[in-house]
């Protein structure tokens, strides 16, 4: 394993090493200290290890690799990720997983506002609670919260499916409730196992699009 520490090295050494492993396949990196942008744009099978927390978008535009953060994350965790995998062992700060098309987000605390905008296809589970505006827009994926969630969830939501274990203090435009069906509880069960999450599929209700915004129509123009 193949050790950084930002004490003495700069996020651009690191992550240009990152980009270039040269056979190593396993680093960590050192007293981060909220640096911003670290392990981002990686493209290969890596597993990095984040020993502290770390600032804005780290983990961001991630293919393949596995990004652990032992702390918090600031805005933008794993934004854009297409595969793999980003654990957060503490919270996340708003944006988490942001257009993110693929692989998955496991946030071991809670998120804030905006939780998985504007997704496109990526898993996030957040094991503790979300905030406001969680899924806006998101277009497909899934997000799991296992604790409560913010105002308008869902706000404008696609084809994206939302899954919530405890209090939703309000759904946004076009979100609504709806049927918690075999093969949800089934997916649900898997993703949860992923993500070392030990609830009930049961306990989860899922919300999704009413599909009435897919299309301007004028008794809905205030609404948009």
């Amino acid at each position: 394993m193949k050790t950084f520490d930002l004490e003495t090295d700069t996020v651009r050494v690191v992550n240009a090493t990152l980009h270039a492993p040269e056979g190593e396949m396993e680093f960590q990196i050192r007293n981060p200290r909220g640096a911003h942008a670290l392990a981002v744009g990686l493209y290969a099978p890596l597993r990095v290890t984040v020993r502290g927390h770390a600032g804005y978008y780290c983990a961001g535009m991630n293919q393949l690799a596995t990004v652990v953060v032992e702390g918090n994350a600031g805005t933008g965790v794993g934004e854009n990720m297409m595969s793999g995998l980003v654990h957060v062992r503490g919270n996340a700060s708003q944006s988490a997983g942001a257009t993110a098309h693929g692989g998955l987000l496991v946030i071991d605390g809670d998120a804030s506002a905006r939780c998985g905008i504007s997704m496109k296809g990526v898993d996030i589970v957040v094991k503790g609670s979300v905030g406001h505006m969680s899924a806006f827009m998101g277009q497909a994926g899934n997000l799991v919260v296992c604790g409560d969630a913010g105002e308008a969830l869902g706000d404008s939501v696609y084809e994206a499916r939302l899954f919530v274990r405890g209090r939703v203090a309000g759904l946004g435009a076009d979100c609504v409730e709806k049927e918690m069906r075999a093969e949800h509880l089934e997916w649900l069960a898997a993703a949860l196992e992923r993500a070392g999450a030990s609830f009930r599929p049961e306990d989860f209700r899922r919300y999704g699009s009413a599909r009435n915004l897919y299309t301007f129509k004028i008794d809905n123009a205030a609404r948009y």
